[in-house]
């Protein structure tokens, strides 16, 4: 309730969802451009309606446009005098929205261990977001992150593994298990006591 609440209260503040949504991804991916059809796909509005905000945004001197290849480029401009401010008020609101989407996680299946890394953890290196051990129906898993992707305005990457295939991949000294363990990251779930050892 509290997470809809939050939301409702940024759209009226800032006038529509879709501006809501562009203001997120930017200042949330500030050194990344993106051209408006990936706008579009990333975060799930129509392309009138990203358009007239990028405008919008524009204009307000907030982004800054490059024309490359018969495309135009958007990107935050970081010398905006609110930049900081309108940051720090995204980045409250996506750790609203990552409290409710650990909350979701947790509620489909039995995990064991839990971890956000890659995205959630500003480290552009990883190739995984989500570092799940336990038992998870996948269908249910790739229902929740296609949910969750267009809130976060990130394609969600994930690894979902069973407790008997961390401990083998462990007894084996898997190099993919021991990369993704070093990786920065933040432990939600850790039954397993994987961050002591």
């Amino acid at each position: 309730m509290r997470y809809n609440y939050f939301y409702i209260m940024l759209d009226q503040l800032f006038g529509s969802r879709t501006r809501v949504k562009l203001l997120r991804l930017f200042l949330t991916n500030s050194q990344e451009e993106f051209y408006v059809r990936e706008l579009t796909r990333k975060i799930g509005e129509h392309i009138n309606s990203v358009r007239r905000e990028l405008l919008h945004l524009e204009k307000l001197g907030l982004l800054v446009v490059s024309d490359r290849q018969r495309k135009k480029y958007y990107s935050v401009n970081t010398n905006f005098t609110l930049y900081p401010e309108l940051k720090a008020l995204i980045l409250k609101s996506r750790l609203t929205l990552e409290k409710r989407f650990i909350t979701k996680l947790q509620e489909a299946g039995r995990i064991q261990h839990l971890s956000l890394m890659g995205y959630f953890a500003d480290d552009l290196d990883s190739e995984t977001d989500v570092f799940i051990i336990g038992t998870l129906p996948k269908k249910h898993l790739n229902a929740l992150l296609e949910e969750f992707n267009k809130q976060f305005g990130k394609e969600l990457r994930y690894t979902l593994m069973s407790p008997s295939e961390y401990t083998y991949r462990k007894d084996v000294t898997d190099k993919f298990l021991f990369t993704l363990l070093s990786n920065p990251q933040m432990v939600v779930v850790d039954k397993l006591n994987i961050a002591k050892q």
